[in-house]
Formats: C-alpha cells, sequence, structure tokens
C-alpha cells in the first residue's frame, strides 16, 4: 500500500496537522520539527497526490498560450482547439485564454510575455521567434518562475521548459525524401515557400529538406527561398512569378502556412506537372490533395499539441515529471488516397496523432 500522511505523522511523532504544514509549505513549524517530517517522507518513499491537493486548496491554473495573428489556417486550428479546451476549463481547475500578436514580430511576442508574467499567470505556451528580445523574456518567465512551452516552432537556447511539436528537422527529411522519391529522374530545380526565415521551425525544415535532396541520387537546383510570411496574397504573387519565369521548374516545397496563395497559383497554372509538398492538411490543402494540385501533405495534430501543453504546463507547475511517451508529437504524412474525412487524432500513446 502507498505510505499516507498518517504513516508520515505516526513517524515523525508530530501530528496531521503539522504534516499538512510542511507538505504545503507553510509557517509555524520548527526547523527540527520540520527535518522529521521531512526524513520521514524520505524513508516511507512518500508521493504526493498533487491532484488532489491542489482540489481540496481549489487551486485553478491560469495558462495563457500566446499565438500568430493573421491569415495561417494551422495556427486559427490551434486556437481553436485552445477554446474548444476552454470549455472544460473549469472541471479541470484551469483558466486558459489565448493572445494573438503579429506574425514573425518578436518585440509584439516579447511585450506579451510579459504582460503574462506580471498578471502571474501559472503558465506560457508561446510559437516562438527567433529573436534576443524573446529569449530574454521567456528569461525572465522563468526567474518569475512561471513553466514556459514553445509550440510548433522551438527556441531550444532559451531556457524553456519543453517543446511541443513535431521534430522539423525530421519534417524537412521526409518532404525531401519524398520529393526525390516522387520526381525521379525528371530533371529541373525545386523552389521553396517558406513564411519567414525567422523562425526556427521554418529553418529547421529547410535544413532537413535540403540534407535530403543532397542525398539523392538524381542533382537538382534548390532555388532561393520564397518568403512568403504567411500572407497568400504575396505568396501568390512569389509562386505565380516563379512559375513564369522557371519553365523548367519540376517541384515545389511550401514549409510555412501561404498554401492558400499557393494553390491558387497552382490552380491558375494548369498545365504544369509539378510535384508539390506541403504542411498542415486545412481546406486549401485538402481539396488541393483531392484534386491533385498537391502531392502529399505533412501534417500534425493541432488539438494534441493543445492538450499536451495544457497537462506539460500543469505538470511543470506542480514540479511533476512529463510522461515524454504521451508528449510526443508525431508527424502524419497524407496523400490523396489516405486522406481521412477527420484530420485530428487522439492523443493516447502509440497512436497516429502523437
Amino acid at each position: 500500500m502507498r505510505p499516507t500522511v498518517h504513516d508520515i505523522a505516526e513517524r515523525a511523532g508530530v501530528s496531521l496537522a503539522t504534516v499538512d504544514r510542511v507538505l504545503n509549505d507553510r509557517p509555524g513549524v520548527r526547523g527540527v520539527t520540520r527535518a522529521k517530517v521531512e526524513a520521514a517522507i524520505v524513508d516511507l518513499g512518500y508521493v504526493r497526490d498533487v491532484a488532489a491537493a491542489n482540489l481540496a486548496k481549489s487551486r485553478v491554473y491560469p495558462l495563457v498560450f500566446i499565438l500568430p495573428e493573421g491569415d495561417n489556417p494551422f495556427m486559427r486550428g490551434l486556437e481553436d482547439e485552445v477554446r474548444r479546451a476552454g470549455a472544460h476549463s473549469l472541471v479541470e481547475r484551469t483558466q486558459l485564454s489565448v493572445v494573438t500578436v503579429p506574425a514573425f514580430d518578436g518585440s509584439a511576442l516579447a511585450r506579451e510575455i510579459d504582460s503574462a508574467i506580471e498578471r502571474a499567470v501559472a503558465g506560457i505556451a508561446a510559437v516562438a521567434v527567433d529573436a534576443p528580445e524573446v529569449l530574454a523574456a521567456i528569461g525572465r518567465a522563468r526567474e518569475a518562475g512561471i513553466p514556459f512551452v514553445t509550440l510548433v516552432s522551438d527556441l531550444a537556447n532559451s531556457g524553456r521548459d519543453h517543446f511541443i511539436g513535431v521534430d522539423n528537422i525530421a519534417a524537412g527529411r521526409t518532404a525531401g525524401s519524398l520529393m526525390g522519391r516522387f520526381l525521379g529522374q525528371r530533371p529541373g530545380p525545386v523552389a521553396v515557400l517558406a513564411g519567414s526565415m525567422r523562425v526556427r521551425d521554418h529553418g529547421e525544415r529547410l535544413e532537413g529538406f535540403l540534407a535530403a535532396m543532397s542525398a539523392m541520387p538524381v542533382s537538382r537546383a534548390i532555388l532561393p527561398v520564397l518568403e512568403g510570411q504567411d500572407d497568400p496574397e504575396l505568396s501568390f504573387r512569389l509562386i505565380a512569378e516563379c512559375l513564369a519565369e522557371v519553365r523548367d521548374l519540376a517541384g515545389i516545397y511550401s514549409l510555412g502556412a501561404g498554401n492558400r496563395g499557393l494553390v491558387r497559383a497552382l490552380a491558375a497554372g494548369t498545365g504544369r506537372n509539378l510535384c508539390v509538398i506541403a504542411h498542415e492538411v486545412t481546406d486549401e490543402t485538402r481539396a488541393a490533395l483531392e484534386g491533385g494540385l498537391v502531392d502529399a501533405v505533412l501534417n500534425q495534430d493541432a488539438g494534441h499539441e493543445v492538450r499536451s501543453a495544457i497537462r506539460v504546463l500543469r505538470a511543470k507547475a506542480d514540479g511533476l515529471p512529463v510522461i515524454a511517451a504521451q508528449e510526443r508529437i508525431r508527424l502524419e504524412i497524407f496523400i490523396k488516397d489516405n486522406l481521412p474525412s477527420e484530420p485530428g487524432m487522439d492523443d493516447t500513446p502509440g497512436s497516429a496523432g502523437n
């Protein structure tokens, strides 16, 4: 049987009230008595049921998600998932809020992190921008004792507590491997459409893509990256110009979220035989897969990422370990033939949605 507070009190020779004060780090306990209780806890191997303790104290966890604003279907999907989770937040004793900032704006993100610190939230989850001011703001959150997780795009050297998202280098390598295999012996260069190289996930995907393409039997040129800022109009113009200027273009890898503009440009350039690989299953990429404009889509489960962020932030706030297998976000690969009616999966370890 698991040891209880009664066992601790008996072993230390103190009252239950004294044990409760020590467990909750409250004053009113002499140093020698506190030492006896702590020794009894270690000797008995007592592990506190934090969830039950927090329920008894009616503790509520205010958690904030800081997401990029704008026309990015995946980010809007993340926002929807946070709001959906918020509908059950009172039962799980969390208070979820969403703040949006201009995409790729490090200064705006840093200001919102500082605002969350001032409000003394229990945890922060944010899509990171690789900028000095963001690194500094994450450091201030850590100094304030507020757990911080990065979503989708990581900043591994920031001191953040956990990253929640796919392995973006592996995602890029997967895209490169698919591109090389789909193109086979066909000659011609490949274009890359990104949002901004200021976010780490785009840089890592490009790194993996270039590595995989360089290992293919057929050597081909990779054109300079087109940065569409996840703006569908800018992405449309960039891809339309590329299609007009590069007549022997063989493929396009869209590693960001400008897919609405990409699909428009592909539809306008009828008759071009291209291999196109994109990220995230949205209304646009789903229709493009079904219509043959896009060959493959690499996807991550937004719902799993939000639920994972909530679990990790709560665990960090309580000093509990994170269950790594449950929080691993898997990369899904969809082509026309295996596209499900509903792209989201559950977050049971081992499922396709992890």
